[in-house]
């Protein structure tokens, strides 16, 4: 479940296999350009594309609310992933009430046991099941690698591939640029 090729294609650094689309879902705010995909026009056609709400399906504002709650809290463990504090209580809350308001179902299929969030087809059961791929890229160390831009400014999610699991910046050409170019100009005032 990766996402549809529309919602997940404008990823610079994607994350594989499902957690790709924990990444978009994170990315449908872009701090920098100052947009956001889940603004009260936009948001149901995008949670439609990605596959969190039925084709058919709508939301009340109060749903989209929520649905920026969860990214906002997803985003604080991806900080936490870069070596940023441990999410607030505030984000923890987030995504605990959203474990309460779904249900699992067991789903089978060729002897592989695994959990699908209902009602299906809700937004509800579509960000729960944002919930289940963090716990499966947990279980498979793929999780530690997703993380947010270093960058205040940005925070953009973004996978890091490189062997000492040390990248801090979605891309050091932009942002990680502009920080050391900061801290040096910082530093040089410090010493006059």
């Amino acid at each position: 479940m990766t996402g549809p090729t529309g919602v997940t294609a404008g990823e610079k650094r994607p994350a594989p296999g499902p957690l790709l689309l924990v990444q978009s879902f994170v990315n449908t705010l872009d701090r920098e350009a100052g947009r956001d995909l889940l603004a009260d026009g936009a948001a149901v056609q995008w949670l439609r594309d990605a596959g969190l709400l039925a084709s058919g399906g709508d939301v009340t504002a109060s749903e989209v609310e929520t649905a920026r709650s969860v990214r906002e809290a997803i985003r604080a463990l991806l900080l936490h992933n870069n070596g940023g504090p441990a999410p607030s209580g505030n984000d923890q809350r987030t995504l605990s009430e959203l474990a309460e308001a779904s249900s699992l179902r067991l789903t089978s299929a060729g002897g592989h046991i695994g959990l699908a969030a209902t009602p299906a087809g809700s937004l509800t059961a579509g960000l729960a099941s944002l919930l289940l791929i963090i716990r499966d890229a947990q279980h498979d160390g793929s999780w530690e690698r997703l993380k947010a831009c270093g960058n205040d400014e940005c925070r953009w999610a973004f996978y890091d591939r490189s062997h000492a699991r040390l990248s801090t910046w979605c891309e050091m050409a932009t942002c990680g640029n502009l920080i050391k170019n900061r801290n040096l100009r910082a530093r040089a005032a410090a010493r006059k």
